[in-house]
């Protein structure tokens, strides 16, 4: 159970596996007034940037669950330089119907709604883990404007037009399923490049130093197209961001 191999070649610099940047991630921190001791409880969780720079900055404490072993040893790693091992813990797993056995305080899911089947079922899952009157962290895409046509959505990686909402009617959909947004921290063009530029960089040096490895062509191939796609499309047409949430 494990991430294909070129994920973690794509992100291999990244602390944050989303187009967000550390200034964002600490403010959105900042913005929801994080006690000290707050549980959390983190799917899909990366490379444990959220939780190990919350327990440092707010004294959180809590768990992330994700299904890279790569990512998964760099979380803990992570942990143990920021001095916060004793507050977080990280675990190799499907974060697919992870449940807590404890409420907490804030369950998360910041860019992985595909571990629900897309944002209601994501919702569903996570508030099986939150204590009544908890906060709910939400990251998802959503279009800047309305998209043309399927080459466009194809191009921002989508299946097609209807994969995301326009940033109002993503707030609408929360509204539908019983929830409240109450504070939301968005990507800008500025974060989208440092999060999807610097892939470049890492698929060259990997191409580079692995130039007869199995996935040499699959590398060479996105590397060629990647920034002109990226620049055509996705920066102007895909946002993303971060939505917290509280049941009406």
């Amino acid at each position: 159970m494990d991430l294909p191999r070129i994920f973690t070649i794509r992100e291999s610099s990244h602390r944050l596996h989303n187009p967000f940047t550390p200034g964002k991630l600490a403010a959105l921190g900042q913005a929801l007034h994080l006690a000290p001791g707050t549980r959390v409880l983190d799917l899909a969780s990366g490379s444990g940037e959220m939780l190990c720079t919350w327990a440092r900055d707010h004294g959180v404490t809590g768990t992330g669950v994700d299904i890279s072993t790569v990512f998964t040893e760099k979380a803990r790693a992570r942990a143990v330089e920021l001095g916060v091992a004793d507050q977080v813990t990280f675990v190799h797993g499907d974060a697919c119907g992870y449940v807590s056995h404890e409420p907490v305080d804030l369950a998360a899911c910041v860019g992985a709604t595909w571990i629900g089947g897309g944002v209601a079922g994501t919702v569903e899952l996570l508030v099986s883990s939150l204590r009544p009157g908890g906060l709910m962290l939400i990251g998802e895409p959503y279009w800047r404007r309305e998209v043309p046509d399927q080459e466009t959505a194809s191009a921002c990686l989508a299946a097609g037009k209807d994969d995301f909402l326009v940033l109002p009617e993503l707030i609408e959909q929360f509204g539908g399923l019983g929830y409240d947004v109450v504070e939301m921290v968005l990507a800008d063009q500025d974060s989208w490049d440092r999060y999807q530029a610097a892939q470049w960089l890492n698929l060259r040096r990997w191409l580079d130093g692995n130039p007869d490895d199995e996935l040499a062509a699959e590398v060479r191939a996105e590397l060629t197209t990647d920034p002109a796609r990226y620049t055509r499309y996705q920066r102007e047409y895909l946002g993303w961001g971060v939505f917290a949430l509280m049941g009406r």
